[in-house]
């Protein structure tokens, strides 16, 4: 009888706590990245995403199944009133992440030169380094984050995200800007600026920017140490929430070899599937930048010619050239991983919810679940790429015109736009992986994850090649990559549970309602662009970033209230939000819910 008194969070309300965290992380990311661009320029952001295209491979190596696996474990055994069984799985886990922590950081700082060689891209060894710590403490901190999701309390894991976003804006603003004053001053006085001798500043900053994008990747560290730090604190003045009735009263827990063998067999899979696409974003680093760089020794006139303006207007060298085309790409990056990281939080949250519901064998439950996740994430993806795709020259030129990137904007934005428009499939992706993952199919994500992945690098190859494409073929293979993903996850979750899915509840509604949103955003964008006061201040428009806000606004008006009049709501959603009982009777009420 104890579980049935416990308190967890439901499905949708503990996805809605992370969600509110992670747009709270990414608005404070904000003042993180925007600023690292405006000060290290586009070259410096090239340096910075190298080093993180090395860094995420290994980091899902290190601890990527586990958390996975000890969510998974303990939402189960809670579910059967065998809280013992938590605790132990907790205190093997920790162990596991200690061992793969110390394992990761060494294997980086191995791999750090041989990674930048093959990428042609050596001034990224001094972000890698910077870097490499993080691995260490985010295993630490990711033992608590684990248990805690079994638990069904989201909490914990939402605020360590915002202090751990506090401590990577505080300390890799400041050492970025540490290191470009001290290259400057060493310019100033004409010594060599990071060993290398200069003559003009355009040379001297091509000396800084790997330093100071190092100076950003110190920042990742040092939020990793402070997201941990709280963790710690957390458990040990709040403990799990376990009482000491529920412990007396469950069976007596497996054994520390037994759990370890069942979370490894769980993790290894997890870690195979987040693995071939984490290598596949490190192969993509690698032929992305080889690939531009071979594409543009055979064409340096012709990239010279379509760029021109914007090569001008950023000083760039031309050995600098594919670089400055990478770190323009991965501007566009920032907003494509934006909105799958909110609906990734649906899919963490359906881990222990659909684990508890398949553990039990309650179908309809199962059917909730995967019809909700699936909504939620359309209702928020396909608007939001969709308002990303009309706006992107509009919020690029709002957050960077006034830096050093501003000159890349005319190249980040129609890549931008492309993913706006393609965005949901990617924010699919996770969610459907990790539904698959919960209910005990992790090998299914990694037959998608394989085929999508090889697909990737060949597209990558094919289309980069092409003068006429050149940075701009890496959408091509991104989103067929994502479409193999989606479409084959699909077919094998309605297949493994036997749900039928309500496509026009799930689908059709939101993109109709989401096409209204769009065409909201165009019209009123141009509109009131054009009737305000042209106001700046220096390089920075007033005008666009009001004329955007307002665009906004009414595409979010317009969504909602479309929303509602075609019936996109559905009464499990808000059942499942808190206070969900009281909301569904008031829509009810009006008709807008059945």
């Amino acid at each position: 009888m104890a579980q049935k008194k416990r308190k967890s969070q439901s499905l949708l309300n503990g996805a809605m706590i992370l969600a509110a965290a992670t747009i709270l992380v990414k608005i404070i990311g904000i003042l993180y990245k925007i600023p690292i661009s405006n000060m290290v320029g586009a070259v410096g952001r090239g340096c910075f995403d190298s080093a993180y295209n090395l860094y995420i491979p290994i980091y899902t190596v290190s601890m990527a199944g586990l958390p996975v696996a000890v969510s998974k474990m303990v939402s189960q055994q809670v579910a059967l009133g065998r809280f013992r069984d938590a605790k132990q799985i907790f205190k093997v886990a920790a162990r596991l992440f200690l061992l793969t922590g110390t394992v990761g950081t060494v294997l980086m700082l191995a791999l750090a030169y041989p990674y930048a060689y093959l990428a042609k891209n050596l001034e990224a060894i001094p972000s890698i380094i910077a870097i490499t710590p993080s691995i260490f403490f985010c295993c630490v901190m990711s033992i608590y984050r684990g248990y805690y999701n079994g638990l069904r309390n989201m909490t914990p894991t939402a605020m360590s995200e915002v202090w751990e976003a506090v401590g990577k804006v505080v300390a890799g603003l400041a050492c970025a800007k540490i290191a470009i004053s001290y290259g400057l001053s060493r310019f100033a006085a004409g010594a060599p600026v990071y060993g290398q001798t200069v003559t003009t500043e355009a040379e001297a900053m091509s000396a800084i920017y790997p330093y100071a994008a190092a100076g950003a990747a110190i920042g990742v560290t040092a939020g990793t140490v402070v997201g941990m730090i709280y963790m710690m604190i957390l458990y040990k003045v709040k403990g799990d929430g376990i009482t000491r009735e529920e412990l007396v009263n469950s069976p007596k827990p497996l054994s520390g070899s037994a759990i370890a063998k069942t979370l490894i067999s769980i993790a290894v899979p997890v870690v195979a599937s987040s693995l071939v696409f984490s290598v596949t974003n490190l192969i993509d680093s690698i032929t992305v930048q080889n690939r531009l760089d071979t594409m543009i020794m055979a064409n340096l006139d012709y990239v010279k010619s379509i760029y021109g303006d914007a090569l001008a207007a950023s000083q760039i060298l031309d050995e600098d050239i594919a670089k400055y085309l990478y770190g323009a790409y991965t501007m566009s990056l920032d907003f494509k991983n934006l909105i799958p990281s909110i609906t990734m939080t649906l899919g963490v949250s359906a881990i222990p919810a659909l684990s508890a519901a398949w553990a039990v064998k309650d179908k309809k439950l199962v059917k909730i679940s995967i019809e909700s996740v699936l909504r939620v994430t359309l209702m928020i993806s396909l608007p939001a790429g969709i308002g990303m795709g009309v706006l992107a020259t509009p919020i690029l030129d709002m957050l960077y015109q006034t830096g050093k990137s501003a000159s890349a904007i005319s190249i980040a934005a129609p890549i931008m736009a492309a993913y706006g428009y393609t965005i949901f499939l990617i924010s699919l992706s996770q969610p459907m992986t990790n539904m698959l993952q919960a209910l005990g199919k992790p090998s299914v994500p990694l037959r998608s994850l394989t085929v999508g992945a090889v697909a990737k690098v060949i597209a990558n190859y094919i289309f980069i090649g092409m003068p006429r494409f050149n940075i701009n073929g890496a959408v091509f293979g991104t989103v067929i990559c994502y479409a193999i993903i989606v479409i084959y996850n699909y077919i094998a979750l309605v297949r493994t549970t036997k749900v039928q899915v309500n496509l026009m509840s799930v689908f059709v509604k939101p993109l109709i309602s989401s096409a209204l949103c769009g065409v909201a955003a165009y019209t009123s964008y141009g509109l009131f662009s054009n009737i305000l006061p042209d106001w700046s201040r220096g390089t920075l428009s007033v005008t666009n970033i009001v004329a955007c806000a307002v665009a906004i606004v009414f595409a979010v008006l317009v969504y909602g209230i479309s929303m509602l009049l075609v019936g996109g709501i559905a009464k499990d959603d808000i059942n499942m939000l808190p206070k969900g009982e009281k909301i569904a009777k008031m829509l009810a009420k009006y008709g807008f819910i059945e």
